[in-house]
């Protein structure tokens, strides 16, 4: 669903383009004061940490004292996992727990939309054998159509009734990128959050929105969405940035659209959960920048890159940036995948989860 700002063309298709935050001068992050005595999760006491098992049994009904602490989670989190192929449950078992184990993930973030009965209960069984937390998404699609009450509705419903959902659901997203696409005002957008986070308060599950910086941008700025979030989901994608060139020296626009929403964020917890760089162009998916490299190499070195600036991420308010990689498998998302179409390693990936 990426399209080209240049070609002005709509291709209904995957993700969306990103465009760089609105020229200003650039400033620097907002970090807070770190040191050997900052918060940690400890391996073994909560959900999801590496190193941490899910028990046999449910814990109690209070999942407060049962997920890690948000300011303890940064650097590498998990992947976009999309769900349109309405993977079976021994799928989604097995691809879950090459996530958590191959890769030390602790999150999945979904992307995409499966209308399959029960799906999402398939998702929470997964997740729970495998202890991964998930960020679960109500997706609006691009055909203008109001299925997404539909989903809305189906997954809160799940979230309500399957006792292991609210162990594993970290947050839930309203996207990808209704903001952007104008699928929804911003007043609208907030009064979906708003009720949403009314509907979910006894599950003590907080609600995003899974959006662009310039998504908010183009529409004045959208505090009152920002304002009702819980946390903030961000779309990194600097590959479509008019200044972009290679993975390696992404940092620059990295730093600038993460600058944009610590300066409108209000100090809360943030997530790149949309994030990554092509290996390969497509239709759907053209650079804005005559010097954007798609490759191998290039979508490599981004995610080096990121790995890199561990502890600058680290260092940004709330406990650090957490980020996922976008995506799991080509076959899931062309040129994004961390796997090929025949399901081999693209590239060495061993990203850091602490630092």
């Amino acid at each position: 669903m990426f399209l080209s700002l240049l070609s002005l063309l709509f291709v209904p298709l995957l993700v969306i383009v990103h465009v760089s935050a609105l020229p200003s001068p650039p400033r620097h992050f907002d970090l807070q004061e770190t040191s050997s005595t900052s918060p940690s999760a400890s391996a073994a006491s909560c959900f999801p940490a590496v190193g941490y098992k899910t028990p046999s049994s449910l814990p109690s009904n209070n999942t407060e004292s049962w997920w890690c602490d948000a300011e303890t989670e940064y650097a590498f989190m998990g992947f976009s996992y999309e769900v349109t192929a309405c993977q079976s449950l021994s799928e989604l078992q097995k691809e879950f727990a090459d996530i958590r184990n191959t890769f030390n993930s602790r999150y999945v973030r979904l992307y995409g939309a499966c209308d399959r009965e029960n799906f999402y209960d398939d998702i929470v069984t997964a997740a729970w054998d495998n202890t991964l937390g998930v960020h679960a998404l109500i997706w609006f699609g691009f055909d203008g159509t109001d299925q997404w009450k539909g989903r809305r509705d189906t997954l809160f419903a799940t979230l309500h009734s399957n006792p292991k959902a609210k162990f594993v659901t970290r947050g839930v997203q309203f996207g990808s990128e209704p903001l952007f696409d104008d699928v929804l005002s911003p007043d609208d957008l907030t009064a979906q959050v708003v009720a949403a986070k009314k509907n979910l308060s006894s599950l003590n599950i907080p609600v995003t929105v899974s959006e662009l910086a310039y998504g908010y941008q183009e529409r004045g700025g959208a505090q009152n969405v920002l304002d009702s979030l819980d946390f903030i989901n961000i779309h990194m994608l600097p590959f479509f940035s008019q200044k972009a060139s290679t993975g390696s020296q992404a940092w620059p626009l990295v730093q600038t659209d993460l600058d944009w929403f610590l300066a409108h964020g209000s100090g809360k917890k943030m997530y790149f959960d949309e994030n990554g760089w092509p290996s390969v162009t497509s239709p759907g998916v053209q650079p804005n920048s005559p010097d954007a490299k798609a490759d191998v190499p290039n979508e490599h070195a981004y995610y080096t890159l990121l790995d890199q600036h561990c502890p600058d991420l680290k260092a940004v308010v709330a406990g650090g940036i957490g980020w996922f990689a976008h995506i799991y498998s080509d076959n899931q998302e062309p040129g994004y995948g961390i796997y090929d179409s025949s399901g081999k390693l693209k590239f060495p990936f061993k990203p850091r989860t602490s630092c």
